[in-house]
């Protein structure tokens, strides 16, 4: 009978600590099967794709209409002639070489941060350590080259209310720069949280959601690099007119 008795408790005691090990884990798992901290950054991510689709489509509709008032002119009462719209365009600043070397380096750091992950996940702390640094020192690059493009832009007149195509430009390219900011602020400080041996192969998932981040801000400058520096004047200005059309038609549909 006291055999029994301690087999019980014995078993009892077990139970208790699978319990502990995986039912009362910090960050238990959604219904579908997936961590909640991941899945709300996968929510954020889709709101911060519509946000980023909002300023895109804002780009493609002004940016032609600033050349359209640019190459317009106005007949003055003394018959002098003005343009209704000021420059330059896009066509007179835009450096497609060197944003390209820009690019080049901030999709780089989407490597490194592979690689970070990789690392941390296989519990080598020295090589999480080492890609999350260039990671960081990569965005880094990136921003540092974007704040040098608006500096020289500014010099060249582009100016943030100079045009339509500099306040789109500007808030387009500006907000993304933001991003990318905030990514390096995470990164360091999973940097300093793995220096101090915060960061261990338990906490994979934490470098992962980061992760996450850093792709769309990355996969989000592909699609900016292409619309604002690789599409000529005249393909904007017929998506511009299709967008229009679009929205002539939802309306007498809604109108019906």
């Amino acid at each position: 009978m006291a055999q029994a008795v301690a087999t019980l408790e014995t078993a009892h005691g077990a139970g208790h600590v699978g319990d502990h090990e995986h039912g009362h884990a910090d960050h238990p798992p959604t219904s579908m099967g997936i961590d909640h901290r991941k899945v709300a950054m996968w929510v954020f991510l889709a709101s911060d794709c519509m946000f980023f689709g909002s300023l895109i489509a804002t780009y493609l509709i002004y940016r032609g209409r600033a050349e359209e008032l640019y190459h317009s002119f106005t007949t003055l009462p003394d018959g002098t002639q003005v343009r209704q719209g000021a420059g330059p365009l896009p066509s007179e600043i835009l450096d497609i070489p060197y944003t390209s070397v820009s690019a080049f380096v901030l999709l780089m750091s989407s490597l490194t941060m592979v690689l970070a992950l990789a690392a941390v996940q296989k519990g080598n702390a020295r090589n999480t350590r080492v890609w999350l640094a260039a990671t960081a020192i990569l965005g880094s690059i990136f921003v540092g080259g974007q704040f040098f493009e608006f500096t020289e832009f500014k010099h060249e007149g582009l100016g943030l209310t100079t045009n339509m195509f500099g306040t789109t430009f500007y808030t387009l390219t500006g907000f993304h720069g933001a991003h990318v900011t905030i990514g390096i602020v995470m990164l360091l400080s999973l940097l300093l949280l793995s220096i101090r041996g915060g960061v261990t192969q338990r906490d994979a998932l934490n470098v992962e959601i980061i992760g996450l981040y850093w792709h769309f801000v990355d996969i989000v400058w592909i699609i900016i690099f292409t619309l604002v520096y690789l599409i000529p004047y005249e393909e904007v200005h017929s998506i511009q007119h299709e967008g229009e059309e679009a929205l002539r038609l939802i309306g007498l549909m809604w109108l019906r």
